[in-house]
């Protein structure tokens, strides 16, 4: 016989409050390799979009929100460019035999 843990709930609460530890634990199990999000969330009685919405969270927290920059290196103007010599004219005669 194995024994299965159970959470006995005493109050009428519409709504279960979880620690910020025990999100970021639950977070942090779904980033571990071979991790289902699905089971995870199921395991721990919520829902796997609510399991996602903390991941988003936690993860714009823990990101600093600096803009990234884009190195730029500044050099003289170069010369403009030259046009290319023009090709002389089709007649009329060649570019009906061209097609």
């Amino acid at each position: 016989m194995t024994k299965h843990q159970i959470e006995v709930i005493t109050l009428i609460e519409r709504r279960r409050r979880w620690s910020r530890e025990e999100q970021e634990w639950l977070v942090a199990a779904t980033f571990e390799p071979g991790a289902s999000v699905s089971d995870i969330a199921r395991s721990a009685g919520i829902h796997v979009s609510q399991l996602f919405r903390w991941r988003k969270e936690l993860c714009q927290i823990s990101a600093p929100s600096v803009p990234q920059l884009i190195p730029v290196q500044v050099v003289e103007a170069l010369p403009a460019p030259q046009s290319p010599a023009q090709p002389p004219p089709i007649s009329g005669r060649a570019r009906r035999a061209a097609f």
